[in-house]
């Protein structure tokens, strides 16, 4: 069993399953976790290397500070391998397409990933996983109790707080809703 920081990891998990056990990390965050750290999918936690793990640990202990990965552009689904031509006429073609590819790429990219300047905003900086993210869940619940929104004064009433059945289900939501959230 691997300890990192405070969540044990099973030996006989899948690298992508077991981070889903932090509190914050969920499916497609942990395959890009994985990704980020050249960690295979079918990858155990007992196969991992001593350095992938302390890259593992780095990361998750501050994901802010860690540097962003280079952007690669990848082959699209539609390209063909070029037939027997002069050299010349495979190079302009070449050339050609590969204006082409990296254009499309990087209209993807550019929803997919928004640039501010000439750096793009990587979508794994800002997560928050286990204390922090439920330290911030905490204020935005105090804060909605504190500006007295319809939310913030279901909170404080220990009533369900997004449109659930009343009728039926109120007496476990006070149940729940009774202590103090994380």
């Amino acid at each position: 069993m691997v300890h990192i920081l405070g969540v044990n990891l099973r030996d006989t998990h899948r690298v992508w399953f077991a981070l889903t056990s932090f509190y914050g990390i969920g499916r497609v965050t942990a395959h890009r976790i994985c990704a980020r750290l050249q960690v295979h999918d079918t990858c155990r936690i007992k196969n991992l290397t001593p350095h992938q793990l302390t890259a593992l640990t780095s990361y998750l202990s501050s994901p802010e500070t860690t540097p962003t990965p280079p952007r690669y552009p990848l082959a699209t689904s539609d390209y063909v391998a070029p037939q027997m031509k002069p050299a010349q006429e495979l190079q302009a073609e070449f050339h050609a397409s590969r204006a082409r590819r990296e254009e499309k790429n990087k209209q993807k990219l550019d929803k997919a990933f928004p640039i501010k300047g000439d750096k793009y905003l990587d979508p794994l900086k800002n997560v928050k996983i286990e204390s922090e993210l439920r330290r911030q869940i905490r204020e935005n619940i105090a804060h909605q109790r504190m500006i007295g929104s319809y939310v913030g004064r279901r909170h404080a009433m220990h009533l369900p707080v997004r449109g659930q059945n009343t009728r039926s289900n109120a007496k476990t939501a006070r149940k729940l809703n009774q202590l103090d959230r994380y």
